[in-house]
């Protein structure tokens, strides 16, 4: 689909703003994102009444925004464009300061557009520092307490995908059709991870379950503030901002430390896996209760897009030949 008009975008801005309390004011200035997700996003500078010049991001959710390629490589049972602005507006506000802020959305006719604070920071992968990495997973490890709670009712507001075992199962099977499809090697090895999956499904159910980002990776996470100061313990002056809440869910808040993770050598997991246990409330979990998180991470890449479908060059990762190594030292 085309960008939208300037005078359709104005008129979509002002009513959404409206509908939180604000009011545009002057005009506004579209710049093309250097932050992409799957969707369309610009950067709008605009100004508002009572707190002045202001930089939104204005993303566009309908399933036709997508180009071509991702529509291929993103599950489309996964795709709901009402999900994120549902988040953004009912349960963002609880949960602890760091996501953007919520400035309305257009939801009328083919309209799926969402406006939210844009936050000026870098992506988290991007940051080698481990000590910005384990802000991120203490600030993990406060929204899922904060939103554990009450669960039931914020899975109706925000539209969350249920990590049930329906859902674990769905990857493994994906998984093993595309493998079938393929139509190499890798055929063995997933019919070896789905004969030992049913371990990992009833394991992931018997977990507390909470909000989830459902993507907490790195490329999902802006980290601001002075990120060139030497971390030294916990560091106050470093937003940590979560964005794309497009798969926000309800399960195992190690889902979403398993995402964070991925990568890391297993010293430097611990380190960040010490750092989300360490914050006030959250209950107590074992190294193979996340290596199995992790597995079905693994798992869930492994049944995300057709055979057909291939990541850029720097996205690429072995998957399946992670499963399996997290699988045999599970003991499956």
């Amino acid at each position: 689909m085309k960008a939208p008009a300037d005078a359709e975008l104005r008129d979509a801005l002002e009513r959404a703003l409206a509908g939180v309390g604000f009011k545009l004011v002057g005009p506004v200035e579209r710049r093309p994102s250097p932050y992409r997700t799957s969707f369309p996003i610009e950067e709008l500078r605009v100004g508002l009444a009572g707190r002045g010049p202001s930089r939104l991001g204005f993303k566009r959710l309908a399933w036709e925004e997508l180009e071509r390629g991702a529509q291929l490589a993103k599950p489309r049972f996964l795709h709901d464009p009402e999900r994120e602005p549902a988040v953004y507006r009912s349960l963002l506000p609880q949960v602890p300061s760091g996501p953007p802020e919520f400035f309305g959305a257009a939801l009328d006719g083919t309209r799926r557009w969402l406006f939210v604070e844009w936050v000026e920071g870098r992506e988290l992968f991007q940051v080698g520092e481990r000590g910005l990495w384990e802000e991120a997973a203490r600030w993990l490890a406060r929204f899922h307490v904060a939103m554990a709670p009450e669960l039931d009712r914020h899975r109706r507001e925000g539209r969350l995908i249920d990590h049930d075992a329906g859902f674990y199962r769905r990857w493994i099977e994906r998984a093993a059709a595309f493998a079938t499809r393929a139509g190499n090697e890798s055929t063995t090895a997933v019919a070896w991870l789905r004969e030992r999956h049913e371990t990992v499904v009833e394991a992931l159910l018997a977990l507390p379950r909470t909000v989830l980002h459902g993507e907490f990776y790195a490329s999902n996470v802006l980290v601001a503030g002075d990120l060139d100061r030497p971390p030294v313990g916990k560091r106050s002056d470093v937003r940590v901002a979560p964005v794309d809440w497009e798969l926000a869910a309800a399960g195992s808040g190690l889902t979403d430390l398993a995402a964070l993770v991925s990568g890391w050598p297993e010293a430097d997991r611990e380190a960040l896996a010490a750092a989300y246990a360490s914050e006030a409330g959250v209950l107590p979990f074992t190294p193979r209760a996340l290596d199995l998180a992790r597995l079905q991470v693994a798992i869930q890449w492994l049944g995300w897009a057709p055979p057909e479908w291939k990541p850029p060059e720097g996205q690429r990762h072995d998957w399946l030949a992670e499963a399996v190594v997290i699988a045999e030292g599970l003991g499956l």
